[in-house]
């Protein structure tokens, strides 16, 4: 073959495939208003969202909740690290056990033992000793 036999076959393989496309072809052959009429019905809306807990009427518990969703959620909510979530009864009786004080100082200093680990502060040195002791009742509030 020559380069001039080969160039016209080449352009109209090219042409071909070009033509050809990537797209799948079409499920059905219907027009549009015939897709509308044979549509599903439209799924459900998706349930709300539940709605966040309301604040605690103790001031001090309130704080509490505050700190705790901003600083100490990520970790309890999840039980990362060992971490106790509040409202496990099980899991804060021992540590309740131990009094506030203990769970207090351990919030603050931190602590590292068999059942886990917890950062000073959970983390977040910012935070006074006096708002970390506000998560804490409050997480041993919603634990009792």
């Amino acid at each position: 073959m020559t380069k001039k036999s080969v160039l016209p076959l080449l352009t109209v393989s090219f042409l071909f495939l070009g033509a050809c496309g990537l797209e799948k072809p079409p499920a059905s052959l219907k027009f549009p208003e015939e897709k509308k009429e044979a549509a599903a019905p439209e799924a459900a809306a998706p349930a709300a969202p539940a709605a966040p807990e309301a604040a605690p009427a103790d001031p001090k518990l309130a704080a509490g909740k505050t700190v705790y969703d901003a600083s100490c959620a990520g970790c309890h909510d999840a039980g990362m690290m060992g971490a106790p979530k509040p409202g496990d009864k099980a899991n804060w009786a021992p540590r309740i056990a131990k009094g506030i004080d203990a769970v207090n100082s351990n919030a603050i200093k931190g602590f590292t033992g068999k059942g886990g680990m917890m950062p000073a502060k959970g983390g977040n040195a910012s935070l006074t000793d006096e708002q970390v002791t506000n998560a804490t009742a409050y997480m041993v509030d919603k634990s009792k």
